[in-house]
């Protein structure tokens, strides 16, 4: 370690004269508060801090690590709640309150839990980078590879079986302790043998997603919306449901109302997979608004390390940036203290790249080990005004293959998800559809192309409605019309409250499109004898929406299911002839 002296202090910027690189971590002050070396000018460090810097002054001293900003990985990373610079936000409670002071050093990982490690290799093995130690069980949800950290290779001499701590050697290779813990750069991107193509589907249980704007496990995704638009409900949603089998939910700068209802609901949550706790499968990143905002910035790179550590052991893990616009504004605060030359709306130059590198860390790879493993980032955007010609959304949506715009006018509806399907779209849908055919039929993609041209359809004709009434519509129309209604209002219309509703799988979805298509092709066979102006619902919709999802029976028989929905669809009919 080097020793320096602050010389000046600008907000969360410190200046001191230190010897040290870019990017190394930094101990400033008499409090010992995280700060980084963000940029260097001679014999002058810039240094941004982590915490706030009210009441430091110049001439104390500053300490440089000479290591980068890094994370700690290992076992105990699951249902932990940690700050941007991975701070463990329940320990430091338990110790110190519900207020962080300043400073506040903590271990990551708990050092005192044990786990009963099972190694997979003998002495004398020989391991490259990532290849398997052994495993523990981390909870009754996750077992837990331990792998050779990507820096190591060798021999292995010795291998400890039983009961250890994170950070008791488990192993050596060629004389160097192993334990099962390491720190990683957050900064850099964890090494893999290869990048694939993403082809398997990442089924949400949300109607509008998966049948319209499906994802791509290893994808990438942007839900823009303005204020109260629901773009925290939509990836929570996708965080409860979703079929990846590690969860990392970052919440960059949100209000602490949300985040906190993200701690409150998360540990009540049961997992669907394994009736479980959800939180045995998800890490929580909290760095809310009135949090420092120098940590903001770091706290995606951790989020994202964390996602990369477990897609390396062979998971597909699904990462939520909630929002990325914060993540934007902090460099612009920061840029700005830095006085570099300010881009768009104030945006440092760089954003563009920053956004970039932050995406392609996700994706689908083949693993160190050979495993199939992805990372799938699902990015909230938080546009001012809804605007979304900005320069976050703009460049975001250069990258990403998958954009959910959300509509306040939806929204105000109280219509949710408030995905508008004019202006969203999915560029993932050849890499997916085999999947989806396979778990319904070959009509999956027939309907949903009936059903996007039906909504644009309608958009069409509520024009002409606003300018000679319904009453200048044709039979056709009018049905085209009212089935729209259905298709928004029963199907894309999702109640996350509803035990029932919340999650609709694949082979569900593709019954309730079916019966309500099927509802069409009756009217339009039958438009002469019955009053179309009265069509509205059928209880065949009603009754398949509230069909249980665990009750796979109901959706075996589809002879039985269509005898049913055509005898409800001719009582309906009769009804109104």
């Amino acid at each position: 370690m080097t020793d320096g002296t602050i010389t000046k202090i600008t907000g969360p910027v410190v200046h001191a004269t230190l010897d040290g690189a870019m990017n190394d971590v930094v101990r400033v002050g008499e409090d010992k508060l995280l700060g980084e070396i963000i940029e260097i000018q001679e014999d002058t460090a810039i240094i941004q801090v982590y915490e706030a810097t009210d009441g430091i002054r110049p001439g104390e001293p500053v300490t440089n690590t000479e290591q980068p900003l890094s994370v700690t990985l290992g076992p105990g990373l699951l249902g932990t709640v940690y700050d941007g610079t991975q701070r463990p936000l329940d320990t430091i409670k338990a110790k110190h309150g519900s207020f962080i002071p300043r400073g506040v050093q903590e271990p990551s990982l708990d050092q005192t839990t044990t786990y009963d490690f099972n190694p997979t290799v003998t002495n004398n093995t020989e391991v490259e980078p990532g290849d398997t130690l052994g495993t523990v069980e981390e909870n009754p949800t996750v077992t837990h590879e331990i792998l050779v950290p990507p820096d190591k290779a060798g021999t292995i001499t010795t291998i400890n079986d039983g009961e250890h701590t994170v950070d008791e050697p488990i192993a050596e290779i060629n004389g160097e302790p192993i334990t099962m813990q390491h720190d990683w750069p957050v900064r850099q991107p964890r090494p893999v043998t290869s990048r694939e193509q993403p082809g398997e589907p990442l089924i949400t249980g949300q109607r509008v997603l998966d049948f319209l704007f499906p994802l791509a496990k290893g994808g990438v995704a942007a839900i823009p919306g303005p204020f109260g638009a629901g773009k925290t409900v939509t990836q929570q949603q996708l965080a409860k449901w979703c079929d990846a089998d590690i969860i990392v939910y970052i919440g960059c700068g949100e209000r602490g109302n949300e985040m906190t209802e993200v701690l409150e609901d998360f540990p009540d949550l049961e997992d669907p997979k394994t009736g479980q706790p959800l939180m045995n499968r998800t890490v929580l990143v909290a760095n809310t608004s009135n949090m420092p905002v120098a940590a903001r910035e770091s706290s995606v790179y951790t989020g994202m390390t964390i996602a990369e550590y477990y897609r390396d052991q062979g998971h597909d893990v699904a990462l939520m940036a909630d929002s990325t616009s914060r993540w934007a504004e902090a460099m612009r605060e920061i840029s700005g203290r830095l006085e570099e030359m300010p881009g768009e709306d104030g945006f440092p130059a760089y954003l563009s790249k920053r956004l970039a590198e932050f995406y392609e860390r996700a994706g689908r790879t083949k693993t160190l080990n050979g495993s199939d493993a992805s990372i799938t980032t699902v990015g909230a955007v938080s546009p001012p005004g809804g605007d979304f010609s900005e320069p976050v959304t703009q460049n975001t949506l250069r990258i990403v293959k998958a954009f959910y715009a959300l509509d306040s006018s939806l929204a105000d509806k109280r219509h949710f998800p408030s995905i508008n399907w004019h202006d969203s779209y999915s560029l993932y849908h050849d890499n997916v559809e085999e999947t989806f055919t396979d778990q319904t039929t070959a009509e999956w993609t027939t309907y949903r192309d009936v059903t996007s041209e039906l909504l644009q359809r309608e958009k069409e004709l509520q024009d002409i409605v606003q300018l000679v009434g319904r009453e200048g519509l044709s039979d056709e129309d009018k049905i085209d019309l009212d089935i729209a209604r259905l298709i928004r209002e029963c199907f894309l219309q999702q109640d996350a409250f509803d035990d029932i509703d919340t999650y609709c799988p694949p082979t569900k979805q593709y019954h309730m499109i079916r019966t309500i298509l099927t509802y069409r092709d009756r009217l339009q066979s039958n438009k002469d004898d019955i009053a179309i102006d009265h069509v509205r619902d059928t209880d065949a919709v009603t009754y398949i929406r509230n069909l249980p999802t665990t009750e796979n029976d109901a959706f075996t028989d589809l002879d039985q299911h269509t005898d049913t929905m055509n005898n409800t669809i001719n009582e309906a009919i009769k009804e109104l002839t």
